[in-house]
């Protein structure tokens, strides 16, 4: 039975006017993150991402930790929901900044709404495919891998959102749980199912095993 591996990228520059863009310990935790694979010999056998520039930074990190050169397939729908866009749809005036505490909290909690109102199909963030369609799209990338990959090593590399509604999708969560798994999952975290020809299963889910020592203990981020 094989394991398909799924990765959220590292940290990226939130509140920055891109976001779409490693920080310099995002760089480091994809690195460490090969480096602990490559010390325990694990190997895939096919590497799946999506189109984003923080998703092929995360490979390149990973991929330099475990000293290959990856030929991944590249699947837009991997790629995250448009956050600013769903808080435009719920709140149309300009926020501040999230650069305190207190900002990013409420940052959060907008998003969440949003999250909760486009799931249910009462607003239609401009730009964005319906939550069905982003689900769909979710869900026929883990067919392709219970289909095509079983008995095999599969990495995937993408956000939080395709993350969490993959899990959704395996555990058959309700909309405000998948929402909640979300907004948990850390960067560079690792979520495993394993993969046979019926059925994909959960194993694990946002697992950080590449920091567990303690000179790691601050490369834990959310963002």
């Amino acid at each position: 039975m094989g394991t398909l591996y799924l990765v959220r990228h590292g940290q990226a520059s939130f509140g920055a006017h891109d976001y779409d863009q490693l920080s310099a310990l995002g760089q480091r935790q994809a690195e460490r993150l090969g480096a602990h694979w490559r010390a325990r010999g694990l190997q895939f056998d096919t590497i799946l991402t999506g189109t984003l520039r923080r998703h092929r930074q995360t490979l390149a990190g990973i991929a330099a930790g475990l000293q290959i050169a990856p030929q991944p397939i590249e699947l837009p729908s991997l790629n995250e929901y448009d956050s600013q866009a769903l808080i435009h749809a719920i709140h149309p005036e300009p926020l501040p900044r999230p650069d305190t505490p207190q900002l990013y909290r409420a940052h959060f909690r907008l998003l969440c709404d949003a999250l909760a109102q486009w799931m249910a199909g009462t607003i239609s963030p401009a730009g964005m495919p319906s939550w069905p369609e982003f689900a769909g799209g979710v869900r026929a990338v883990l067919e392709q891998v219970r289909s095509q990959h079983a008995g095999k090593n599969v990495l995937l590399v993408s956000s939080g959102g395709p993350i969490s509604t993959a899990v959704g999708e395996v555990l058959g969560t309700a909309p405000e749980v998948t929402i909640a798994l979300n907004m948990r999952i850390r960067n560079s975290a690792v979520t495993e199912f394993s993969i046979s020809r019926k059925r994909l299963m959960l194993q694990t889910f946002n697992t950080l095993p590449h920091l567990h020592e303690v000179e790691h203990a601050d490369w834990i981020t959310f963002a």
